[in-house]
């Protein structure tokens, strides 16, 4: 499977990124969006505080069998950073003492990567916890060590959430690289086999949708229909729900819109679909992040900025739940892509 950069983002520098947000590329004109802040404080959500914490999403580290373009957390195979089984102990330690988070999100690059994720898995589920496994399917055909994880996530009770750009070969394969469609058509078919997204069994398999150039993603419903058809009529596979998740404008993604001449019209686009019932039900109100090095965000997309959560505890060493619970959630540019439409979180759409 070729991928598609031999390098990852050439933003890697988080303030680099934060900069051009606020006022766009050196290259560009003039360029300044209404800052996020004034759009929330104009409908009383300034400032943005949690809701409540119950979902624990845990990045396991960069490292990462594919290269995808739309990849906000610039993983592949080479980033080699990988949380530690100490970090993993702190994290199971902060579990058994809030059981408030009742659900465990494990992310990545590829979390299974992670010489550790099956021991961890494992601790979690001793402290009965929900646990989801955000796999990118080839992951599963990659090597042979891995070749078990559908009974593995069975055995469990993980519930899998996917990417799969597309039902069709081509628009898959220019995302995330030549081959993976195929390869993820043959993981979607393993999982199916042992009973994930089959109907009266209580194994959960959900897809996600970016989409693949500057615009919003369609209705969610809409395109679930379209996805559970084509899957269906074409390879036989089954899964409960689509995702639509909006590309947010950092990292990969940051660069494509640069390069493209497209930055200034997305985030245009981003800002005139604001939508104040998305804003006021946004994922970081009830999900503290993690990030593969321990320190603590409001979201998976903050942490790839560095933008650790507002208040003392900002590592899982300091972990506060009273300071946490009470935090200012930090907001900047890149958080109107999560605002737009319909909404965008980790689990698809906010309002319909």
């Amino acid at each position: 499977m070729k991928s598609l950069h031999a390098q990852g983002s050439k933003l890697a520098d988080s303030q680099q990124q934060l900069d051009i947000l606020a006022h766009g590329a050196a290259t560009m004109d003039a360029f300044t969006l209404i800052p996020f802040q004034q759009k929330i404080e104009q409908i009383g959500l300034y400032p943005l505080q949690p809701t409540a914490m119950n979902i624990f999403q845990v990045n396991l580290g960069k490292m990462c069998n594919q290269v995808c373009r739309h990849c906000h957390v610039d993983a592949g195979p080479d980033r080699k950073v990988i949380m530690t089984r100490e970090t993993m102990q702190q994290c199971l330690e902060i579990l058994q003492l809030h059981p408030n988070f009742t659900t465990v999100d494990l992310t990545g690059g590829a979390p299974e990567l992670n010489p550790d994720f099956r021991w961890f898995v494992d601790e979690i589920r001793k402290l009965n916890r929900h646990v989801i496994v955000r796999c990118n399917l080839t992951i599963i055909l990659a090597n042979k060590r891995f070749n078990d994880l559908p009974d593995y996530f069975k055995s469990h009770s993980i519930e899998v959430v996917s990417s799969l750009p597309s039902y069709t070969r081509d628009r898959t394969d220019r995302q995330r690289g030549d081959g993976v469609f195929e390869d993820s058509i043959k993981a979607l078919q393993l999982l199916n086999s042992v009973g994930y997204g089959i109907d009266g069994t209580d194994l959960v398999l959900n897809l996600v949708y970016n989409p693949a150039g500057a615009f919003l993603p369609p209705a969610q419903q809409a395109l679930e229909k379209e996805y559970k058809a084509a899957l269906g009529k074409d390879f036989g596979i089954s899964f409960n729900s689509l995702y639509t998740i909006t590309n947010m404008p950092i990292s990969r993604y940051l660069d494509y819109l640069l390069q493209s001449g497209n930055y200034e019209k997305y985030m245009e686009k981003l800002l005139g679909a604001f939508n104040p019932a998305a804003a006021a039900n946004v994922m970081c109100r009830n999900t503290l992040s993690v990030g593969w090095d321990g320190y603590l965000y409001d979201c998976d997309f903050n942490q790839m900025l560095d933008l650790k959560v507002d208040c003392t505890a900002k590592h899982v060493s300091m972990f506060d739940a009273t300071a946490l619970a009470n935090r200012h959630i930090v907001v900047n540019q890149h958080c109107f892509g999560c605002t737009a439409g319909a909404g965008s979180s980790c689990g698809g759409a906010v309002t319909q």
